[in-house]
């Protein structure tokens, strides 16, 4: 039985603030970060996992400290990868885990709410459906017919999840939410309990947890955070401008609607401040 595990961090035990990311506190959070992931692969391979692939999803993808992870486990790090935060997932998985997850952009008042990248995105809509990563990263297993069975991250993560992918995935309440940037934290080591025994259940009744498949033609609208960002993705052919901060793309497939989704908003990125050469 092989299992993929998504990581990001936001919904990560003892983040309530992106200064918990940055400077001291991020090495402390990386700690962490680690060590709720071997929670889960610990669980994985009592419910009878023959490999497990971490896949780092955060930032710069380089949060995971390999020295400290499960030694049964294999990890992707770095950023250049064009599923981003499914790299490597394909149709040899039997089932999916996202841990560290983040509620979408305006999402109540999740703990650091965005949608993929902050800096660039105010909403994302699949189908004329808001969507965030887990939703949408949920797709992209489900185009390779892989279930996510278990999510882990604040309250409202945690509903966000269960609205799109069902009440009979396992869910890792975290923390629960006060603000996007304050929230109720549980300790590292009961989340890690928590975490090994709900992937131990998760794993345990997959078959019964269908992929979200998402039928083509898949059609994502992304409304920027700029007009250049916006005015700067249609350098593509593919993309259609639908107002000033609004832009349209659709492939053949989910996983070449996802691949367009990602190019524009790196070409977002690159235009909020202007082309550097």
């Amino acid at each position: 039985m092989k299992v993929y595990i998504s990581v990001d961090m936001e919904g990560g035990t003892g983040v309530a603030s992106a200064k918990h990311m940055e400077d001291a506190g991020y090495t402390r959070m990386c700690k962490l970060l680690t060590q709720e992931v071997n929670a889960a692969i610990a669980g994985a391979f009592e419910a009878g996992a023959t490999e497990v692939l971490v896949n780092d999803a955060h930032g710069s993808m380089t949060n995971i400290l390999i020295e400290d992870l499960d030694e049964r486990a294999e990890l992707i790090s770095g950023s250049n990868k064009w599923l981003c935060q499914m790299e490597g997932i394909d149709e040899t998985f039997d089932a999916v885990f996202f841990i560290g997850y983040h509620a979408h952009e305006g999402n109540e008042d999740a703990v650091l709410n965005h949608t993929i990248m902050g800096t660039a995105v105010t909403e994302i809509r699949r189908n004329g459906i808001v969507v965030g990563e887990t939703a949408i990263n949920a797709g992209l297993a489900g185009a390779y017919g892989v279930p996510v069975v278990l999510v882990a991250g604040d309250d409202i993560l945690c509903a966000e999840a269960k609205r799109f992918l069902g009440d009979n995935i396992e869910t890792v309440i975290t923390k629960r939410a006060i603000d996007r940037y304050a929230a109720r934290l549980l300790p590292p080591k009961r989340v890690q309990t928590l975490l090994k025994e709900a992937a131990k259940r998760a794993l345990a009744k997959k078959d019964s947890i269908k992929p979200h498949v998402v039928e083509p033609p898949v059609e994502f609208q992304i409304t920027t955070k700029l007009t250049s960002m916006a005015h700067m993705c249609c350098v593509f052919p593919v993309v259609e401008r639908r107002g000033p901060k609004v832009i349209a793309v659709k492939g053949k497939d989910y996983v070449d609607s996802y691949k367009q989704l990602i190019g524009c908003l790196m070409i977002a990125k690159v235009a909020a401040t202007g082309w550097i050469g």
